[in-house]
């Protein structure tokens, strides 16, 4: 199976980059493609073999090898020929979707009528070609595994027991394909700008399979939380039931003849518990100094726990939902809204930075599908100041950030870059000699911290230092707090998080109203002077009051917290599955969430945090999340 495999596979492969061929050498890598490809294919079929090899100890036996013939016989026969049956279906689903079979693919085998009915009229030729080569398929396996059917057991139960384990070993190396932290999953595989060139690499079985894995992980807002009416959804959240409900014109604060380039700087993990203006310990003080220079936010809260929520929400604008972050589920890998998406179509060259692997959390695959042009992670560095578990320190990511700029500066296009942090991370690994610790031993998150803020610090030193300072503006913002949890329904005071806009003509002020990781895209856009559509749902800062009242929404685990301000203090109503909401109020000095009564606006507030929740599950679902 696995020989059979590779050579269906790989000939298949070949096939359809003969039939894109300009497409593939636009997109460069050719070589890679092939040699990735070989990888993912090992991938795919050390995971169609795990169950008969799970097996094999308990019916490999010699009692038992006659049903072991045929069990394996059958297998064999059936994998084989669902592998040819999805390769030959390929090219009728790139012409309609410009991709490998996804999850549409398994989609549509909820409406079979519909679904044969389009066949037979519009795809008879593929039909034919599919059933004929599957049926070839099942002749050609059922020839080759006969002698199979009659071979007599050679080996002895104790040998099958003792060989077992290393065959299990070297299969499941096969399927993780990596000696990193993480397996390899297709996010790794996106190696190009182009969706379908990347969909390439991957088999269509593989694709498949990861699509329904995905499928199965998401979770609609309304089936936990309850449903509503569209028409009220849209009323309670100011959409419009349009193609593109949540259309917005942005008329930016700041009139530029020549629009700004954007740095966002994604700090792991840096949350409010770090920085001492903001309650927590002093491991931040070039963060505290550079407050004084820009935009500080007194009371900005992060709308998820995990990188990926950030990611969504600073790069996105997106707001929260009881599923998987956007960046990680399948119908957003495409045309879906993002900053880079926007300034992509306005000349910029965009990009994302990262110390470490870029395919963790499907960052790759999300970025390149949606806007990103240029991709830099661990490989890309020579000669690393650091190394640690997670990827290079955060003192090379912010050089490669360094140089990337000049780079850019100096050929005179506008540029985006996006560069994440890891150094906070646990184990918590950093060179020595750089800070003095705030505490021992060495590896804790405060030291880390510490050092990450130096790595800040060294950075913007350079960077005012530079020409292309005065063309930029730039954002320092955490993704989230480090170990978020609590005893309340949503520990709020672990939501809360650091964020700093400053760089060009940007002018000091302290922002004191109630905000959201998803108002920064909006104001970051305005600030560069983009007037520009967009369907994102947060608000321009740059262009309200400073202390003007405002609202935060945080997904945590099943439970969603809508916190507004209001005469009577920080209004909290938590949604939970298969109960009534809850009510509270966060007192923002002592950090604590006090549960209440209902109060007298219970219903509305609860109807407009529902309304806020549903609202991007819908938008999601039916992909209107994106440029007109």
């Amino acid at each position: 199976m696995l020989l059979v495999g590779l050579l269906v596979l790989s000939l298949s492969r070949f096939g359809l980059v003969l039939w894109k061929f300009q497409r593939v050498t636009e997109a460069g890598s050719l070589a890679e493609i092939f040699m990735q490809g070989v990888r993912a294919d090992i991938i795919q079929l050390g995971l169609m073999a795990l169950i008969p090899l799970l097996l094999a100890p308990f019916l490999a036996v010699k009692p038992l090898f006659g049903f072991w013939k045929k069990f394996t016989y059958v297998w064999v026969l059936l994998g084989i020929v669902l592998l040819v049956f999805l390769e030959v279906s390929t090219p009728g689903f790139i012409n309609e979707y410009d991709v490998r079979p996804n999850r549409i693919f398994v989609e549509y085998l909820k409406y079979p009528n519909e679904v044969f009915s389009m066949l037979w009229r519009g795809f008879k030729v593929h039909v034919f070609a599919g059933v004929g080569f599957s049926v070839l398929a099942f002749w050609a396996t059922c020839r080759f595994m006969r002698p199979w059917l009659g071979m007599q057991s050679t080996w002895s139960n104790k040998r099958i027991w003792l060989v077992w384990p290393l065959i299990f070993t070297l299969t499941a190396f096969g399927i993780r394909s990596s000696l990193g932290h993480r397996p390899a999953n297709p996010a790794l595989f996106a190696i190009t700008s182009d969706s379908m060139v990347n969909s390439l690499v991957i088999s269509s079985g593989y694709s498949v399979i990861y699509a329904t894995y995905n499928l199965l992980k998401e979770t609609k807002s309304s089936e936990i939380y309850g449903k509503m009416p569209r028409e009220e959804i849209f009323r309670l959240t100011g959409a419009k039931d349009i193609d593109i409900p949540t259309l917005t014109t942005l008329n930016p604060s700041q009139k530029r003849d020549k629009p700004l380039n954007l740095v966002i700087i994604l700090q792991e993990s840096l949350g409010a518990t770090f920085v001492e203006s903001l309650g927590g310990v002093p491991v931040t003080p070039n963060i505290e100094k550079l407050k004084e220079q820009g935009i500080w936010f007194d009371q900005l809260y992060a709308t998820g726990t995990r990188s990926v929520r950030g990611i969504e929400a600073v790069t996105t604008g997106f707001q929260p939902t009881p599923a998987d972050s956007t960046v990680k589920l399948s119908k957003s890998q495409k045309n879906f809204f993002t900053l880079a998406a926007l300034l992509e179509k306005r000349g910029y060259t965009t990009e994302f930075i990262y110390g470490g692997e870029a395919h963790f959390d499907n960052m790759r695959g999300f970025f390149t599908g949606n806007g990103f042009q240029e991709i830099v992670e661990q490989k890309d560095y020579k000669n690393p100041v650091f190394i640690s578990s997670w990827g290079v320190s955060d003192e090379d990511l912010l050089n490669k950030t360094h140089e990337q700029l000049l780079a850019h500066h100096q050929a005179g296009k506008p540029f985006y870059t996006l560069a994440f942090s890891s150094s906070n991370h646990a184990p918590f690994e950093f060179p020595d000699g750089r800070i003095e610790l705030y505490e021992q031993p060495k590896a804790t998150d405060n030291n880390a911290v510490k050092y990450a803020d130096y790595a800040i610090g060294e950075f913007f030193k350079k960077a005012q230092q530079s020409a292309y300072w005065k063309d930029t503006v730039f954002l320092i913002v955490a993704d989230h707090d480090i170990r978020v949890r609590g005893e309340t329904l949503v520990p709020i005071e672990r939501f809360h998080i650091p964020g700093l806009i400053l760089g060009a003509d940007i002018k000091p002020l302290r922002y004191t109203g109630l905000a959201s990781q998803i108002d920064l895209p909006v104001t970051l856009l305005s600030l560069m002077g983009i007037e520009a559509q967009h369907p994102m749902t947060g608000r321009d800062l740059s262009s309200i009051a400073p202390d003007t009242p405002g609202r935060a929404m945080m997904q945590y685990n099943e439970n969603f917290g809508w916190m507004e301000e209001s005469a009577s203090g920080h209004q909290v109503v938590v949604l939970r599955s298969g109960k009534v909401p809850a009510h509270a109020v966060y007192d923002t000095k002592t950090r604590h969430l006090n549960e209440v009564t209902p109060p007298a606006n219970a219903e509305s507030l609860s109807q407009k945090a529902l309304a806020n929740v549903l609202l991007p599950d819908l938008l999601y679902n039916e992909q209107r999340y994106r440029l007109p």
